[in-house]
């Protein structure tokens, strides 16, 4: 027990622990399967928010693209989901049974090569985390060795968001279009839309969320995340230190893609379609969002600040449905002009220390209890001699005679 507990505060893993009771545990018990689903989205989309603030909050680089390494992971997974949907018998009625619906309406009459690969659950696992991080190992590789940052690399991820989502649009025949990849039911033969699979898919997500949250922790207290900030703060001095700084903004980059990319797969399952309106600039800027509103420095703040701008959004959108944008947009600007730090700010800044400062008092006052009990009996102790202090009047009355005999003399001998 001990080891856990030194393990829990040498990490910080306090609020990790409490966002796992509340996912895993609160949630299920007071919410019905259609609300427990809606935040299993929301969580997808916990992934790229954790992975920029690796990127952004600890690594100093804002990029506004991150939807495309999310799209990247949600396309990987819908791709086998989709052929294992266009089997033959499902697809009987088309031109060209055996290939997804939206190439037989774009008189496409064989798979494509690329499609083939697809077909093993392996491979496109595999495919989720790789392809969106060799992307962004590209794109890094490019900007970074030539120390290309700042604002520059934030509009280039930006282009590289709208060029993907163009691309997707235009090649219908081989991507959906604008439409996407829909009507994904079954994975191996296990139907993904029923009830229970909506349970397992949650608990899958949460367990990978938080699994995802402790590794970008024990990053975060390794030299590379002392570097990290280094290089945000200081970065010729890291750099005139003998470190390449462009290697460590790479493999950060390349974490963040590959936990968007993670986040898209597990989107592509629970929700059950992909499509490119989550790749474009508009979702990538949302993504930044949720971890503005969280804290760009706090893991577990992104995750709540996801969850905060999602609930926001269906709350005002069924509740005010003509000024849920208005709505938003005042949600934005307020939470950013008040708490600039996020909501892991105003816990750090605000609550934090009341509540440390209530259980100092709370503690004193336990203590000055404890220290009245304990010289309470002191007050009331005989004294140290053990004899026996006898008043003299009451041994003057014993030792007079009594009819001529004397109480002392007849006491028996001991």
């Amino acid at each position: 027990m001990n080891a856990v507990s030194d393990l829990i505060k040498r990490y910080q893993l306090g609020s990790v622990l409490l966002l796992a009771i509340l996912l895993a545990v609160v949630m299920p018990l007071t919410m019905d399967i259609f609300r427990l689903n809606l935040v299993g989205k929301y969580l997808t989309y916990a992934f790229v928010a954790i992975g920029l603030v690796m990127l952004w909050g600890y690594g100093g680089v804002l990029s506004l693209g991150q939807g495309v390494f999310f799209g990247l992971g949600g396309y990987a997974m819908a791709m086998f989901l989709k052929l294992e949907a266009s089997d033959p018998e499902s697809t009987k009625i088309q031109s060209t049974p055996g290939i997804p619906d939206f190439m037989d309406w774009n008189q496409l009459t064989e798979l494509p090569t690329f499609w083939l690969p697809f077909k093993s659950l392996t491979f496109s696992l595999i495919a989720v985390v790789a392809v969106p991080m060799l992307l962004a190992w590209v794109i890094s590789f490019a900007m970074f060795k030539r120390r290309v940052g700042g604002v520059y690399f934030s509009i280039i991820t930006q282009a590289v968001a709208l060029i993907l989502t163009v691309l997707i649009i235009g090649q219908q025949g081989y991507t959906g279009g604008v439409n996407g990849m829909t009507d994904l039911k079954t994975m191996l033969g296990w139907d993904i839309r029923n009830d229970s699979s909506k349970y397992i898919l949650y608990y899958v997500c949460v367990a990978l969320l938080i699994a995802s949250i402790l590794l970008c922790a024990w990053i975060q207290k390794s030299k590379a995340g002392t570097l990290l900030l280094a290089m945000r703060d200081k970065e010729d001095r890291v750099r005139f230190s003998g470190y390449d700084v462009a290697n460590f903004r790479i493999f950060t980059f390349c974490l963040s893609a590959g936990l968007a990319g993670i986040g898209g797969a597990l989107f592509s399952l629970q929700v059950g379609f992909m499509s490119p309106s989550f790749v474009g600039i508009v979702p990538s800027i949302e993504m930044v969002i949720f971890a503005a509103v969280g804290g760009r420095m706090s893991l577990v703040g992104a995750v709540y600040g996801t969850l905060l701008i999602n609930f926001g959004k269906t709350y005002f959108s069924e509740t005010f449905p003509d000024l849920w944008l208005f709505l938003m947009a005042a949600l934005f600007i307020g939470v950013v002009l008040a708490f600039p730090d996020g909501l892991a700010g105003v816990w750090q800044r605000h609550v934090a220390p009341r509540l440390a400062s209530w259980r100092g008092s709370a503690g004193a006052r336990v203590e000055a209890s404890a220290a009245a009990v304990t010289e309470a009996p002191s007050a009331t102790a005989t004294p140290a001699s053990s004899e026996v202090v006898v008043p003299v009047s009451i041994t003057q009355s014993m030792s007079a005679p009594v009819g001529g005999v004397g109480l002392a003399s007849s006491r028996p001998a001991i």
